[in-house]
């Protein structure tokens, strides 16, 4: 069977991925098989996250500075600032710049497990708006004493990527018009785009939207999906995350006879609600694979957005 690609007759929409790096090195082999089957889907980026408290942080560097030098893909690091000064976080930043990362995810991040009421200190940085004003402040830092830099940057701009909860954030409290005001000042910030955290109707994220635009968000808002293809997963992704899977879809995926049936109905949930966000308006569709990439290819082969449909 041929690779997946991208059809020209498609609509122009983004298609990435997110990955997280082995966490032990027995693990690579499959890992980076992984990274070449979505690789070949020719994603836009594929973004490269890392644990709690920035456990798995050397892994992802050493992920990314490969996809730098040996991929064609674009690479977004993840940055967070929980558990760091100030200090470290600069260290970090300015390590990823040197590799030839043009790309962030400023998260704040989750707090240690051993810590969940954990607070920056007062040499820390406390917020993802505090670390998007960061790396601006370091990027052009660079530009100055730096011809070179100041070139790299006129050729090739540094993009920022920040989180959005569409449905509110469970986890702080927060609501969908108070993520929609934090959204706001990590725009004014520097942010460049958004990415969004799971949600589970098509009509979230064009309400959240809506919200956002008639509010002055300006910038692009990315559709963030999870392929429902795993149950036990998808229970788990709710106790981390607090964002509650619709319990007529879990009843369904419990119901199943066989795992092919689950999954192949988990496939056609994912593509349906790709296809919603994408008619809602949205500008692509960033998959949250958990290095798993089959179902991410088959619910975008499914939705229409690879040719041929695996």
């Amino acid at each position: 069977m041929s690779d997946p690609t991208r059809s020209p007759a498609r609509e122009p929409v983004t298609l990435s991925f997110e990955v997280m790096p082995p966490r032990h090195p027995d693990l690579a082999p499959r890992f980076w098989s992984t990274v070449d089957e979505l690789i070949g889907a020719r994603p836009d980026f594929l973004s490269v996250t890392y644990g709690a408290a920035g456990r798995d942080r050397a892994s992802a560097r050493a992920v990314v500075d490969r996809l730098v030098r040996e991929t064609p893909v674009q690479p977004i690091a993840h940055l967070t600032c929980v558990s760091a000064s100030i200090e470290d976080v600069s260290a970090v930043i300015a390590d990823y710049l040197d590799t030839g990362v043009r790309t962030f995810l400023a998260v704040r991040g989750d707090p240690p497990l051993s810590d969940p009421h954990w607070s920056p200190g007062p040499d820390g940085v406390s917020s993802a708006t505090q670390l998007v004003t960061l790396i601006r402040s370091l990027e052009a830092d660079r530009c100055r004493a730096h011809p070179g830099a100041a070139l790299r940057a006129a050729f090739k701009p540094l993009t920022i990527a920040v989180a959005a909860f569409a449905g509110g954030n469970p986890a702080v409290g927060t609501t969908p018009e108070q993520e929609v005001e934090r959204l706001l000042v990590k725009q004014a910030a520097g942010a460049d785009f958004a990415i969004t955290q799971l949600f589970w109707n098509p009509r979230t994220y064009l309400s959240f939207v809506e919200r956002a635009r008639a509010c002055g968000v300006t910038i692009p808002i990315l559709a963030g999906l999870l392929p429902p293809t795993d149950l036990p997963r998808l229970r788990r992704v709710t106790d981390l995350t607090g964002i509650e899977v619709p319990r007529a879809l879990l009843d369904r995926l419990a119901t199943c006879e066989t795992d092919e049936e689950r999954y192949d109905i988990g496939v056609q949930v994912g593509a349906r609600m790709s296809r919603g966000v994408l008619d809602a308006g949205a500008p692509g569709i960033h998959l949250y694979t958990f290095n798993r990439a089959k179902p991410a290819l088959d619910v975008l082969g499914h939705a229409g957005l690879l040719d041929p449909v695996r």
